[in-house]
């Protein structure tokens, strides 16, 4: 199951290659960027498995990640101007409803790098209560 999972991420990875650029100018008008210095230092760093917590807009809505666990995916930029795919597994959790670009989304959830931004992932608890339960925070309504 951990091979599916680790896969599925993999594409997702691949398939979000050209979704866009790690950095905007300063200027952007975001969130605090105080949120995003443990993102920011993880991508600067290169590093994976940490878990974080931040706010960003969705630039983009992708369609769902059907390999393994299927996931909702969607690219959101922090006030910093780094990107990142979030991968949400609707096989565990409810899908974010009424999810469209310009919004505004919180999460808590396993960061991994990649050159573009990075992923993450598992924003939502855990069936066996093995792992950092994480969540997405949209229009008031928590999902995990």
């Amino acid at each position: 199951m951990k091979r599916i999972y680790i896969a599925a991420l993999v594409v997702c990875a691949l398939i979000w290659g050209g979704c866009g650029s790690a950095a905007q100018p300063s200027g952007y008008n975001g969130v605090a960027a105080g949120d995003d210095r443990r993102i920011g230092r993880a991508f600067k760093t290169r590093t994976s498995n940490v878990q974080v917590e931040g706010e960003g807009v969705v630039t983009r809505i992708l369609t769902d990640d059907l390999a393994g666990g299927r996931h909702q995916r969607f690219i959101v930029r922090l006030a910093s101007g780094q990107t990142l795919l979030i991968a949400h597994n609707i096989d565990i959790a409810p899908r974010v409803a009424k999810l469209r670009k310009g919004n505004s989304v919180r999460f808590n959830g396993e960061y991994v790098w990649n050159k573009e931004g990075g992923v993450v992932h598992w924003t939502h608890h855990d069936p066996e209560g093995r792992h950092v339960a994480g969540w997405l925070k949209h229009n008031g309504r928590i999902y995990q």
